[in-house]
C-alpha cells in the first residue's frame, strides 16, 4: 500500500504520546493509498449482504461483491457508506477482497486533498 503523508505543522512541536495542539494546526498522520500496480481500487460500501460480504461501488463505476477477510472482520467493522480499498479477484472481476477501511475523518481528509476520484467522492 502506498502511504500518503497528510499533515500540517502546528506552531509548536508537542510530539509524543497524548500531546495535542490546541487547534493551531493539525497533526501528521499517514494514510495508505491503493497500490495501482497491484490492481487495488477505491470503493464505497453500499449494502451489507451478510456472511462477511458487502456490495461496493468502485471508482471504475462497477459494482462488486466484496469479501471482508477474517483479520479485518475482527479488527474493523465495515458499514454502509465507508470508504474502502479493495482488490478485485483475478479470476472473477465482479468479486473483490477488502484490503483497508478508512475512518470517516480519514475519508474527509482524502477528499479535501483531492485524492479521491470524483466518481466516488461522497465525502
Amino acid at each position: 500500500m502506498l502511504v500518503q503523508q497528510v499533515g500540517y505543522q502546528g506552531t509548536h512541536g508537542g510530539g509524543g504520546h497524548g500531546h495535542r495542539n490546541s487547534g493551531e494546526g493539525e497533526e501528521y498522520f499517514r494514510l495508505p493509498l491503493p497500490r495501482r500496480n497491484q490492481n487495488e481500487l477505491f470503493a464505497v460500501a453500499e449494502q451489507l449482504m451478510g456472511g462477511s460480504r458487502i456490495q461496493v461501488v468502485c471508482e471504475d463505476g462497477k459494482g462488486r461483491l466484496a469479501r471482508i477477510p477474517g483479520k479485518m472482520k475482527r479488527k474493523a467493522r465495515v458499514r454502509a457508506g465507508d470508504l474502502l480499498i479493495i482488490k478485485p479477484w483475478d479470476i472473477q472481476n465482479e468479486k473483490a477482497d477488502i484490503v483497508f477501511r478508512y475512518s470517516r475523518t480519514q475519508a474527509i481528509s482524502l477528499s479535501k486533498r483531492h485524492l479521491l476520484p470524483e466518481a466516488i467522492n461522497v465525502f
